[in-house]
């Protein structure tokens, strides 16, 4: 294995779902099912069933797009694995893409991990109600105008910027009204888009601190092990070694902004050059190339991106 310090590879979160995401890939690589029937097993439920045969409602629920994600991204990495020998000197994942990135660095194992995201995915579930909380995503306004939006807005119901993605992109989540009315004055203010997302909780938030809480209980004797590779975390753009403190910003990141555009620029000036998106989608190949300009962004999801990825990284 060769490990070089100015590739990172990222890992998605909620967002990036879709139904029959891997199919392609599990079709050549037996690693993709084999991560799902694992996964599977633990929870004592069809997850690739689901991936494969559910709807966008059922996969798009909380409970289940967070193990769903989860085991994508290990699956996609432990193919990575097995066809080329280089490795991230970084690793970072957006929000849920956190315990990913964890569980591919060997500070998580996989099987905890699944366990840990389903509970999570039922407390931030059970602390705001369906349809009670609402996240959206904001285009085209700099991050000081949607603070202050949410600030004016906030006076009348909760409402924050929760994800600070990229320059021009922010998503705000919280009371849905306030959501709402944020939206509103985002498209006064000039916003080229401002959308409710496809999620069932309002995530990042002040509404999930009791949801942190019990989690963090939870999470308290579950084993985790220094990383092998630094991984960056979105509350406080740092990497830790310490079990304690790991579970610590995992629990906080449930009521905290994401930090991801700064995480990006952190291991930038690291001397990351390359960004590999290991998982479904490209989102977070976009938001990359956005916030490092000139930076390469390897999406690998299917057959044909994993060969582009391999290829250029060799």
């Amino acid at each position: 294995m060769k490990q070089y310090n100015n590739i990172a590879f990222t890992f998605p979160g909620q967002g990036s779902q879709s139904l029959g995401m891997l199919s392609e890939l599990a079709e050549s690589h037996s690693e993709i099912k084999e991560t799902f029937r694992t996964a599977s097993e633990v929870l004592g439920l069809d997850l690739w069933q689901m991936h494969s045969n559910g709807s966008p409602e059922i996969i798009n629920q909380t409970e289940n797009t967070q193990p769903l994600m989860l085991s994508a991204g290990v699956a996609v990495w432990r193919v990575w694995c097995k066809i080329s020998p280089i490795r991230p000197g970084w690793m970072a994942g957006h929000s849920l893409g956190e315990f990913t990135a964890l569980v591919c660095a060997n500070s998580l194992t996989f099987e905890d991990a699944i366990a840990m995201v389903r509970e999570r995915a039922r407390l931030m579930q059970q602390a705001v109600p369906e349809g009670a909380g609402a996240m959206a995503a904001i285009i085209g306004l700099e991050d000081p105008q949607v603070v202050a939006i949410c600030r004016e807005v906030g006076e009348n119901g909760i409402v924050a910027p929760v994800n600070f993605n990229a320059p021009g992109q922010i998503v705000i989540a919280g009371e849905v009204d306030a959501v709402n009315q944020a939206i509103d004055a985002a498209k006064q203010a000039g916003a080229r888009r401002a959308v409710i997302l496809p999620v069932s909780v309002p995530s990042h938030c002040v509404l999930m601190q009791s949801a942190a809480e019990e989690f963090s209980s939870y999470i308290e004797n579950i084993k985790v092990e220094s990383p092998e590779v630094p991984v960056i975390h979105n509350v406080d753009v740092a990497s830790h070694a310490a079990a304690d403190v790991i579970r610590h910003v995992l629990a906080k990141q449930m009521y905290n902004p994401v930090r991801w555009s700064d995480g990006v620029k952190f291991m930038n000036e690291q001397g990351v050059s390359a960004f590999v998106e290991c998982g479904p989608g490209k989102i977070l190949s976009g938001l990359n190339k956005r916030i490092v300009k000139g930076c390469d962004v390897l999406p690998v999801n299917n057959n044909k991106t994993l060969a582009t990825a391999v290829e250029f990284i060799q």
